[in-house]
This record gives C-alpha cells, sequence and structure tokens, in this order.
C-alpha cells in the first residue's frame, strides 16, 4: 500500500490539512502580493482559517506579510517543489497520465492537480509546468513556433529567464486575431524569446482573410519567410480551444457557431474544427501554419485544461499529430468519464 493512503486511513485530518496548506501556499505563490479576504474566496475557505493557516506558514517561514498582501518567501517556494510528488501521488496523476497516455495515444501527458475552469491558479500552473518542460526539451539552434490565447501568455509570462542564453528562435504560428495583443502569437513568441535569451521573428499578417486574399498575402516576401521558418521548426506549442469558444474569438456569427455545433465540432486549432474523432469538420482561410505541415515537424505540444475542454482535448488528440499534451486534473478526469462511459455503451450496459 502507498504510504500516502496509509496516511489517509490512519490520520485523515492530517491529509486534509496538508492539502489545504499546499493550495493556500500555491495561490499565495501564484496571485502575491494577495491579502486575506482574497485568497479566502479564491480557496473557498473562512477568512478565520485562512487567518490561522497564514499565521502557521508564516511561522515555518514559507509566507511574508507586506503591506500590499501575503507573498511566499524563497523556502515557500522550495517547499511546493518538494510537495509535488507528494501531491502527485496523493491525487493519483501518476496513474491517470498513464491512462490518458493510452486512451490519447501520445508519447506523453502531463497533468496538474485541479481544474481550471474552477480556479485560475490551476492555469498558471499548467503554465509553469509548460514552461519547465520547454526548458528541459529545448536545444541551441532550435526554432519553436508558438500559437496565442490566453494560456500560452501564460506559459511567457512565468518562464523564468535563463542564466544562460538559448541559441533558439521563437515564431508565431498564427496570425493575428484582432483581439488583446498580450495573448497574441505575435507576443506571446516575443516575450518568449526575450525570457529564454533567443530572438523572434514576428508575423504581420492577420490570421482571418479572404480565402481570395490568402495567397496573395502569403506571397508578401517578410510573410513567407516567416512562414517558412515556422513549417522548420523542431518544436511546435500550441492552445486548445472548445469550438464555440474559438468561433467567436473569430468573430463567427451565432448562425455559423450553431452550424458549427451542429457539425459536431468540438475542438480548434490553427483554423481548423474537428469533431471528437478528430476529423475536421470546417476550415478557415488563415495566414500560419497549417495542418499538413504539422507531420514535418518533430515534436508537437498541446495545452489545455479544464473540464469544459475535455471534448476539445480529445478531438485535437483524435488528429494524430500532438506527441505531448500538458492539461489539468479537470479535463482529465472528464475524459476518463468519457472513456468509462464509451465502454458501456459497447458493452451494452
Amino acid at each position: 500500500m502507498e504510504p500516502v493512503s496509509v496516511l489517509q486511513k490512519i490520520a485523515p485530518d492530517m491529509v486534509k490539512a496538508m492539502e489545504r496548506r499546499y493550495q493556500l501556499l500555491r495561490t499565495v505563490y501564484f496571485t502575491c502580493p494577495i491579502g486575506r479576504r482574497a485568497l479566502a474566496a479564491k480557496v473557498k475557505v473562512s477568512e478565520r482559517t485562512v487567518r490561522r493557516e497564514l499565521e502557521l506558514l508564516e511561522d515555518q517561514g514559507l509566507v511574508v506579510g507586506t503591506p500590499a498582501g501575503m507573498q511566499a518567501t524563497p523556502a515557500g517556494e522550495q517547499v511546493l517543489v518538494e510537495l509535488k510528488e507528494y501531491i502527485r501521488t496523493m491525487y493519483g496523476l501518476g496513474q491517470l497520465e498513464r491512462d490518458l497516455s493510452d486512451m490519447l495515444g501520445m508519447d506523453t501527458v502531463m497533468v496538474v492537480p485541479g481544474d481550471s475552469d474552477q480556479d485560475e491558479v490551476v492555469k498558471k500552473d499548467m503554465a509553469r509546468a509548460t514552461a519547465r518542460y520547454l526548458r528541459g526539451v529545448l536545444r541551441d539552434g532550435d526554432v519553436l513556433a508558438v500559437t496565442g490565447g490566453t494560456t500560452l501568455s501564460q506559459v511567457a509570462d512565468c518562464f523564468p529567464a535563463d542564466t544562460v542564453p538559448k541559441q533558439v528562435t521563437v515564431v508565431p504560428a498564427r496570425g493575428g486575431l484582432g483581439e488583446d495583443v498580450h495573448i497574441q502569437a505575435n507576443s506571446v513568441a516575443a516575450r518568449l524569446a526575450d525570457r529564454l535569451g533567443g530572438q523572434y521573428r514576428l508575423l504581420h499578417a492577420p490570421d482571418n482573410v479572404a480565402p481570395a486574399l490568402v495567397d496573395t498575402i502569403m506571397r508578401e516576401p517578410r510573410i513567407r519567410d516567416v512562414i517558412s521558418l515556422v513549417r522548420r521548426s523542431q518544436i511546435l506549442l500550441h492552445g486548445i480551444g472548445t469550438a464555440e469558444e474559438m468561433a467567436r474569438r473569430r468573430g463567427m456569427d451565432d448562425s455559423t457557431v450553431m452550424q458549427l455545433i451542429a457539425e459536431g465540432a468540438v475542438g480548434e486549432a490553427f483554423g481548423y474544427y474537428f469533431n471528437v474523432q478528430g476529423e475536421i469538420v470546417y476550415s478557415m482561410a488563415s495566414v500560419g501554419l497549417r495542418m499538413e505541415d504539422l507531420k514535418q515537424i518533430p515534436l508537437v505540444v498541446a495545452v489545455g485544461g479544464g473540464k469544459s475542454k475535455a471534448w476539445a482535448v480529445l478531438s485535437v488528440a483524435g488528429t494524430g499529430y500532438c506527441d505531448v499534451c500538458i492539461t489539468d486534473e479537470g479535463a482529465a478526469r472528464r475524459l476518463m468519464s468519457i472513456k468509462r462511459l464509451k465502454e458501456d455503451v459497447q458493452n451494452g450496459s
């Protein structure tokens, strides 16, 4: 029996206290500085409980109070790192990763605890896990292609600046969607390159264009050169979006969105909309990487979490182009529920 299982049997209150303090410390680390009242609202426990637990964490030198709010100390950050495997074991994340890897047919699946639909801190933890993974696989001379979106924007923001610069080039895999500049692929690429100490190229083109203009835009020398570089990238990092979310971000009208849903679209990547089998049910004329380009890229990493994105993760995995998926517990457990439901249907139960 696992040590954690023994502990849960003999001292369940101790396990609950550990979970609560881990959640508090993680939230302080990712959102600092933060006041006690705001912290209580985020972790959904009483202010009295938060005050008591913070006093304990402060006595241990793991957090410190400032006029602006609570902050994690370097010792607190180190404790979070050291607790990582314990928490993973307690939540059964290792087995969950192995089960999902088999289900999705991927080489690697990484799962962080929690559900980013319920807690914004989980998305930051997922972004940090992605940053750690990238730092481990990037090599000098690599070209890293990235898409935009809120999750990848957080990857760029939490990526630690390397003391030893990497000789890498970061390029946007798509044009811009005309939304918040901070989450567009150009901005993500530039910030990642800055953190890595590498260089970047920008793609000065919209993602959505009239079909008749795509070829003309792609022939423009500066755009053509960047797209050529993207297609030669060693690593592609892209987000996973639900079909409806991405359709609305691209400015589709309600009737088109409803048509997409009626045709079974549940996930989106690169302007393509997929059903649960990973089949393309709709695509948009756009500037940037195309599905046929993915087979030439050695390592494709997809990132997306939250229970609401489970079907989207399943659809993008079904394309067969993803090598690594980084997600959260909310999406992962929903995916396993989907698997069990399918098995029940097949067995006639």
